[in-house]
C-alpha cells in the first residue's frame, strides 16, 4: 500500500491568512466573529459572521483575474498557492502525476446572484458569457488545474458540511492507487452573501448573538443557539511518500485513513443514533491499520445545533467505545472560525494536521457549561493543550446524511 503523506498546508480563513498565522490563531483560542462587511446585513435577524479579513486577492490572483472570479474561487486559487509555496513544490506545467480534488458547497454564489439581479433588472441579453462557467461547482478544481498545469486526475467534490474532507481523503485514495504521485486536495466556499446567511437563518440554524460575537458560536454548550457562517480556501499538498522524501519535502505528517458514509436518515438532521457517523470513523481507523485507543485527539464536526452536537457525541462514543472515548480529547475549531462550509472538512482537516506535527490540542472556545447531553468525551475547554499525539482523527458531516473521516499520525 502506497503511503500519503502532507507535504503543504495552505489556507485563507477567519483564523489568518496563511499557515503560521492561521495555526497561532487556533493556538491562541481566537474567536473570528464580527460584524458583517462583506455586505450590508441591514436590520436582518443575523448580522454576525467569520470573515477571512485582511484577504487581498491581488497578493496572489492577477488583477484581470480578480474582477471576473468570484471570491470563493479566489480563496481556492489563494490558498492552493500557498500550499503549493509551503511544500516547496514545483510543478512544471505538464505534469501526469499531479492532480487536484477541491470541494465546495455551492459554487460561486457572487457571480451567480450577481447576473441573477442582471436578469432582474436588465433582461437576459445582458447576462454574462462568463456566468456558468465563473459560478459552476466545479470551477475551483478546473481552475487550479489551469492555472498550474496538473494534467492528472482533477476532480471536483459536492458533499455539503463534509465535501472538504471527503476531497482530502478521496484525494489520498488516488494516491494509494497509484494513479497520481502528488495530488492539490481542499475546499472553499464564499457564503456570507445575503441569500445564504438568510437561507440557513430560515432552516433556524445560525447564531443570533449579534451584540456578543465573540461568544455567539459555542459548540457543545448548553445555550448553543447555532452556527456562524464562515468563509475560508483551504489546501493540503498531499504526497505519495516516497515521492516526497525523494525530493526532501519536509513531511508534516501521515493521512493515514480516510472513511465515508451515509446515514440515510433526514435531509437536514443526523441519525440521533450516532450508528453512521461511527461507521465512518471506524472505517478511517480500519484504513489507518490502528485501534480505537490509540486516537488521541477527535477534531469534531461541532456546529452547534441542537440535534448534531449531541449526536456527534454519541457516535464518538459509539466509534471509540465508551472506556476510551472518556479519556479522548475532543474540540471543535468552529467555535473559532465558523462554519467554512464545503471548505470546512479542509480547513479542520489542515488544523488537525497542524495539531498532530505540534503536539498540540487547538480548544472549543466559549464552553463554558457543557450540555449533559454532550458528555462521555474529554473536551478541551477554552485553552490548548499541550500533549504528543499518536494519531487525530478529524470528523464532518453534511445536510442530506454525508459523513467523512480523516486519520492524521505523525511523520515516520
Amino acid at each position: 500500500m502506497r503511503r500519503v503523506v502532507v507535504t503543504g498546508i495552505g489556507l485563507v480563513c477567519p483564523l489568518g491568512i496563511g499557515r503560521e498565522a492561521a495555526w497561532a490563531g487556533v493556538v491562541a483560542g481566537t474567536p473570528c466573529a464580527a460584524p458583517i462587511t462583506l455586505f450590508d446585513p441591514g436590520e436582518s435577524a443575523v448580522r454576525i459572521a467569520c470573515e477571512a479579513t485582511g484577504f487581498e486577492p491581488t497578493d496572489f490572483v492577477d488583477r484581470r483575474v480578480v474582477r471576473r472570479q468570484d471570491r470563493m474561487t479566489l480563496l481556492a486559487l489563494a490558498s492552493a498557492t500557498l500550499g503549493i509555496d509551503d511544500a516547496g513544490l514545483t510543478v512544471d506545467g505538464d505534469d501526469e502525476r499531479v492532480g487536484c480534488v477541491f470541494a465546495s458547497g455551492t459554487g460561486g454564489n457572487g457571480v451567480r446572484d450577481e447576473n441573477h439581479r442582471t436578469l432582474l433588472e436588465r433582461g437576459p441579453d445582458r447576462i454574462s458569457p462568463f456566468a456558468i462557467p465563473y459560478s459552476m461547482a466545479n470551477i475551483c478544481s478546473a481552475q487550479i488545474s489551469m492555472d498550474r498545469g496538473l494534467r492528472g486526475p482533477v476532480i471536483s467534490v459536492n458533499t455539503a458540511c463534509a465535501a472538504g474532507a471527503d476531497a482530502v481523503g478521496l484525494a489520498s485514495r488516488i494516491i494509494r492507487r497509484g494513479d497520481a504521485d502528488v495530488m492539490v486536495a481542499g475546499g472553499a466556499d464564499a457564503m456570507v452573501t445575503p441569500f445564504w446567511i438568510a437561507a440557513f437563518d430560515a432552516l433556524g440554524v445560525l447564531s443570533h448573538r449579534n451584540d456578543t460575537p465573540e461568544s455567539a458560536s459555542r459548540p457543545f454548550d448548553t445555550e448553543r443557539d447555532g452556527f456562524l457562517m464562515g468563509e475560508a480556501g483551504a489546501t493540503l499538498i498531499l504526497e505519495e511518500y516516497e515521492h516526497a522524501v525523494g525530493r526532501g519535502a519536509t513531511i508534516i505528517c501521515e493521512l493515514a485513513g480516510y472513511g465515508a458514509s451515509a446515514d440515510a436518515h433526514h435531509l437536514t438532521d443526523p441519525d440521533p443514533t450516532g450508528e453512521a457517523q461511527a461507521r465512518a470513523m471506524r472505517a478511517a481507523i480500519d484504513d489507518a491499520g490502528l485501534s480505537a485507543d490509540t486516537i488521541d485527539y477527535v477534531n469534531a464536526h461541532g456546529g452547534a445545533s441542537q440535534p448534531g452536537d449531541p449526536s456527534e457525541v454519541t457516535a464518538i462514543r459509539r466509534a471509540l467505545g465508551d472506556e476510551v472515548a472518556a479519556g479522548t480529547a475532543v474540540s471543535s475549531t468552529k467555535s473559532m472560525h465558523g462554519h467554512c462550509m464545503g471548505a470546512t472538512g479542509a480547513v479542520e482537516a489542515a488544523i488537525t494536521a497542524m495539531a498532530v506535527q505540534a503536539g498540540v490540542i487547538p480548544p472549543t472556545i466559549n464552553l463554558t457549561s457543557p450540555d449533559p447531553a454532550c458528555t462521555g468525551v474529554d473536551h478541551v475547554v477554552n485553552t490548548a493543550r499541550t500533549q504528543p499525539l499518536r494519531a487525530a482523527m478529524t470528523i464532518n458531516n453534511g445536510l442530506g446524511g454525508h459523513n467523512a473521516a480523516l486519520v492524521f499520525t505523525p511523520a515516520s
